[in-house]
């Protein structure tokens, strides 16, 4: 018997990757998959892919997690906070909703509103120092899709002094199932199919979570509904430091500097991946992964460097992510039951 694990909001996009990848990790045993109007249901049924997968949704009440010694939260914003408080202090929680991941209750209320219910260890591994207070946590906030493309980018060039923290500005385009698996006339095939849409633009949730994570103090993101299941591609530009505009090409690149801090900061890193130069990231590479990949430029009219990621939103946006921390925090490697390597064709 291994490490007993449930799936709390299992029916959803998020919670089926999770089912996925426990069903394939040699350490986890799944005793519970929760869903609300799918209780009753058979996993397979909800989940096609996961045909073999002999498991009926129970309903999502704290009796269905007696048995775990790890519970995922896969539930909407707003509702994770509720159950890990009937949750007994024993029980490890990863939580890949929004609840627990601000620190700033104004900021909690700004973007989400209701109650704050208090901030967890963040569950981004990558970060300075982050690993080991994952590993010691029994609470953790997984990160936002878009957060984690973004941080994975930008964070590193804050923290090294090569970017203005004050003036950053991103566009990242999203796949559909990063808006949940509810029926919405907006996300039909024939209104995304040939076409690109902008949404929650100069509002997006995720603005403070990635300000919290990176150090930046100003930035505009702009959000992206783009016409494929799966993925992010964020292309993420900020001022050199300094407020000089510095021409691509000369011994002053800010890419250069950009580069190293990249490379500094992810060498030893299992899943984030600094590409050739020449290289660029896309979505198709990252499919099924929990990799994200990055690579570095400077803009030849402004001056502003330039940093472009890629991730799976599933993956190490979120049910990937989640099995990083859950890992971290079950003594198991950090790898266990993940991979690096997308899905191609």
């Amino acid at each position: 018997m291994g490490i007993r694990v449930a799936v709390a909001g299992a029916s959803g996009y998020a919670g089926g990757e999770l089912l996925r990848l426990i069903a394939g990790h040699p350490e986890l045993d799944l005793v519970a998959a929760t869903a609300h109007s799918q209780a009753g249901a058979s996993v397979s049924a909800v989940h096609p892919h996961l045909a073999g997968l002999d498991l009926t949704f129970a309903g999502t009440d704290v009796t269905s997690f007696a048995d775990a010694d790890l519970v995922f939260l896969a539930l909407p914003h707003g509702e994770s906070a509720a159950l890990a408080a009937t949750l007994p202090a024993g029980v490890k929680v990863v939580d890949l909703g929004a609840d627990h991941r601000l620190t700033d209750a104004a900021a909690w209320d700004r973007y989400y509103g209701g109650r704050h219910a208090g901030a967890w260890v963040y569950g981004l591994p990558e970060l300075p120092g982050q690993r080991d207070l994952i590993a010691a946590a029994d609470r953790v906030a997984a990160t936002g899709c878009y957060a984690v493309a973004i941080t994975l980018a930008l964070a590193p060039l804050i923290a090294a002094g090569v970017v203005d923290p004050a003036d950053v500005v991103v566009v990242a385009a999203s796949g559909t199932s990063g808006a949940g698996r509810a029926a919405k006339t907006h996300l039909l095939a024939s209104e995304v199919m040939g076409s690109l849409s902008p949404y929650k633009v100069g509002a997006h949730q995720h603005v403070p979570e990635i300000k919290q994570a990176t150090g930046a103090t100003s930035l505009s993101f702009t959000p992206v509904l783009a016409p494929m299941p799966r993925g992010i591609l964020a292309t993420v530009t900020a001022r050199p430091a300094g407020g000089v505009d510095i021409v691509a090409g000369t011994a002053a690149d800010p890419a250069v500097a950009a580069h190293a801090a990249l490379t500094a900061a992810y060498a030893d890193e299992p899943f984030v991946r600094l590409l050739p130069a020449g290289s660029w990231p896309t979505t198709a590479a990252t499919l099924g992964s929990n990799a994200c990949h990055l690579q570095v430029s400077t803009d030849i009219d402004s001056g502003r460097v330039i940093v472009t990621s890629a991730i799976d939103n599933l993956g190490k946006g979120a049910a990937g992510q989640a099995v990083q921390c859950a890992n971290l925090m079950l003594g198991l490697p950090e790898t266990t039951g993940l991979t690096a390597f997308g899905v191609a064709p």
